[in-house]
């Protein structure tokens, strides 16, 4: 058993154990967090929970996993409906996987995300005369997250539709490929001060959580017709094979001689010898007496002595 079924069943085991609903407190943390900052218009609190390098060097360690509740979607009304949305995500696919399975996706997604950052977020990159720092990009990590729980749900709810402007249904497919193509743009886009390498593979981590946890199920986001297309495109056209003797149990030597030799005829009485092409009017039977499969003509089909 490989280690991938091993942790399938072990997940599905303990799937009750973890923190139940977690994306409801993870919603309701990062609102509360959001309004506080909007009333006390000093973003204080969002301050004390973003990711921020140089202060976990300093030993804010908290900020390792507090930052996926400082995400804000721009105007009030967009970070409602974005908290909402990752909410019923996080819900849909915790009813699929299990509490525990989805505890340590959501967590191995912050910590992947944590190694990266710490390792390479304090590289400055040179512009001509001027360094540039990427910690804003690092500071807004929770936006990478949930586009991980999102393409979670697209593999799992290919088939699902959101409402494109509250009207137009469109299926949650496509909306997944839409998003790693805006992801693969990011990467190759190496503008500065936006991104530059090694910063730039920064949307990668989210998607390596992606693929950790589904494997080879990635494909499910690609409808079932593109990929029987795909298959008969790349198909090998198989050799013809030669048509195999299957003899019959105990067949003695007629197996070897059906084996090795093709005979110009289709039955052969064992007793006189006379076959189905020198005698076409004769009946031919199987003795079901004899042991093995031994041919008889009309003649001798009730007149002969069973071989035993």
């Amino acid at each position: 058993m490989n280690l991938r079924k091993r942790f399938d069943r072990f997940c599905f085991k303990h799937r009750d154990k973890g923190i139940p609903n977690l994306m409801l407190y993870v919603s309701l943390g990062s609102a509360l967090v959001y309004l506080f900052t909007m009333a006390s218009k000093n973003g204080i609190l969002y301050d004390v929970l973003c990711f921020d390098r140089a202060l976990i060097l300093q030993g804010q360690v908290w900020r390792l996993i507090s930052y996926p509740l400082t995400y804000t979607g721009g105007s009030i009304l967009m970070t409602a409906i974005s908290l909402l949305c990752y909410y019923s995500l996080g819900r849909a696919i915790e009813n699929v996987w299990g509490t525990l399975r989805f505890n340590l996706f959501y967590l191995s997604g912050i910590l992947l995300m944590d190694v990266f950052a710490m390792c390479l977020g304090g590289i400055m990159v040179p512009d001509g005369n001027t360094l540039y720092s990427f910690e804003p990009l690092y500071q807004n990590m929770g936006y990478y997250l949930n586009l991980s729980l999102f393409l979670s749900y697209a593999t799992l709810y290919p088939s699902a539709h959101f409402l494109l402007f509250f009207i137009i249904p469109v299926k949650a497919w496509i909306f997944a490929l839409l998003d790693l193509a805006l992801t693969l743009y990011e990467v190759f886009n190496l503008s500065v001060p936006l991104f530059c390498f090694p910063h730039n593979l920064f949307p990668l981590v989210a998607i390596a959580n992606y693929l950790l946890f589904f494997g080879k199920d990635v494909l499910n986001v690609i409808p079932l017709s593109w990929r029987i297309n795909t298959r008969r495109l790349f198909r090998r056209t198989p050799k013809q094979q030669k048509a195999k003797v299957v003899p019959f149990p105990n067949a003695g030597s007629y197996e070897a001689t059906v084996a090795t030799v093709k005979e110009p005829y289709t039955h052969r009485c064992t007793v006189c010898g006379r076959t189905d092409v020198s005698n076409p009017e004769l009946e031919f039977r199987y003795c079901s007496r004899c042991k093995g499969y031994h041919c008889y003509c009309i003649d001798h089909i009730n007149n002969h002595s069973h071989i035993e």
